[in-house]
C-alpha cells in the first residue's frame, strides 16, 4: 500500500466513524444542550476534564465554547485533587470526557465533583461504564474502529470527540442567540476582528478614488473619469444626486462589441440599473460576504439618502487583512 492509499485508508475510518457517531444522536444531545444554556444562562461555567488524548481534545472544546461566548475552562484531572477544584462553583456543568469511562483518574475525582451542586455530561464509548452512570447526561460516541491498525492509538474516538464538541458549541451558541456582534466582541484582533469590528466607511476608497458621473456623461468621458481615480468602475447618478446605476470596464467591453460608437453614448443608456450596493454603516463583513456570493469586483457604498459616498473594491481587502 503506497503512503497515500494508506492516508486515504485513515480518513475513511474516520469518516465512517463519524457518521456512526452522528446516527448515534438522541434526546440526550438536547438535554446536553438545555443543561449548558441553563448554566450559562444563570452566570455558570462549563469546566472541561479528560486524560491523555481525550483531555488534549477538551482544550480545542473549551476554546471553540469560550470564544463563541460559552465561558469553558480545563481543569486538570490530577491537579484538581490538590487544590485546583477552587476552580468550581455550585452551578458550573462539568464535561467530562473518556472514551473507555473508566479513566483511573477521572474516576477519582468524581467524589469531590459530587460534593459541588453542578451537572455532570460525559463524552464516552461506553454508556454502561463508570462514568456514564455518575453523569446526568452521557453522550454516546462510540466507533466501529480505531483508525490506528492495532486498534489501540485513539485516533477516530478523538475525532468524534472533537465533532462532538464542535456540535454542542454550535447547538448552544443557536440556542442562546448569538450573534455576529457578540462573535466579534470575543475576537478583536486578527483577520476576523477586523472583518467583524471594521466598518465598511472604514475600508472604501472615497473622495479623488471613488468615481461617480452624471448619467448624462458621454461615455468616452466616463472612462477618463475612471481612469483619473484608477478604477474599473463608476458609480452613475441621477439629476438629484442619487445612485441610478454602475458602469465597469465589463459594461464597455460587451458594449463595444455590440454598439458602432459607444464612446459617444450616454451612461444612462449603457449602465447597469439597481447596481449592488451597500451602506457605510454596515460591518465589513458584509461586504465580504456580498463578495462571495454575488462574484463582483467592486461595491459601491451608499449613504442613508442613496448617494454614492465611497467604493469597496475587493483587490483592497487582502492589503487591508480583512480577507
Amino acid at each position: 500500500m503506497t503512503h497515500i492509499a494508506h492516508a486515504r485508508k485513515v480518513f475513511d475510518i474516520e469518516l465512517a466513524a463519524l457518521k456512526a457517531v452522528r446516527a448515534l444522536l438522541d434526546t440526550s444531545f438536547d438535554l446536553a444542550v438545555e443543561t449548558l444554556v441553563e448554566a450559562l444562562k444563570r452566570r455558570g461555567k462549563i469546566v472541561i476534564v479528560g486524560i491523555g488524548k481525550s483531555g488534549n481534545i477538551g482544550f480545542k472544546i473549551a476554546a471553540t465554547l469560550t470564544s463563541t461566548g460559552s465561558t469553558a475552562v480545563v481543569l486538570n484531572s490530577v491537579d484538581a485533587l490538590h487544590g485546583d477544584l477552587g476552580i468550581i462553583n455550585d452551578g458550573d456543568v462539568i464535561l467530562a470526557l473518556s472514551y473507555s469511562g473508566e479513566s483511573e483518574e477521572l474516576l477519582n475525582l468524581l467524589p469531590a465533583l459530587k460534593r459541588f451542586s453542578v451537572k455532570i455530561i460525559s463524552f464516552t464509548g461506553n454508556l454502561k461504564s463508570t462514568l456514564a452512570r455518575h453523569s446526568d447526561v452521557s453522550l454516546n460516541v462510540k466507533v466501529p474502529k480505531e483508525a490506528c491498525p492495532f486498534n489501540l492509538a485513539p485516533t477516530s474516538s478523538t475525532t468524534a470527540m472533537l465533532v462532538l464538541g464542535d456540535a454542542l458549541a454550535m447547538t448552544v451558541l443557536e440556542a442562546r442567540g448569538f450573534t455576529q456582534k457578540d462573535f466579534a466582541k470575543h475576537h478583536p484582533s486578527g483577520a476576523i476582528g477586523r472583518a467583524m469590528l471594521s466598518k465598511v466607511g472604514d475600508i472604501m476608497r472615497t473622495g479623488p478614488r471613488n468615481a461617480i458621473a452624471p448619467e448624462n456623461l458621454s461615455v468616452k468621458d466616463a472612462l477618463f473619469v475612471m481612469t483619473q481615480a484608477k478604477s474599473g468602475s463608476l458609480a452613475v447618478v441621477d439629476a438629484r444626486g442619487k445612485l441610478a446605476g454602475v458602469f465597469t470596464d465589463g459594461d464597455f467591453r460587451r458594449h463595444m462589441a455590440t454598439d458602432e460608437n459607444p464612446l459617444s453614448q450616454p451612461l444612462k443608456k449603457v449602465m447597469t440599473r439597481n447596481p449592488i450596493c451597500i451602506r457605510e454603516d454596515a460591518l465589513a463583513a458584509e461586504a465580504l460576504k456580498i463578495f462571495n456570493e454575488r462574484n463582483i469586483d467592486d461595491l459601491i457604498v451608499v449613504n442613508a439618502r442613496r448617494e454614492p459616498v465611497g467604493l469597496v473594491d475587493s483587490q483592497d481587502l487582502p492589503k487591508l487583512k480583512i480577507m
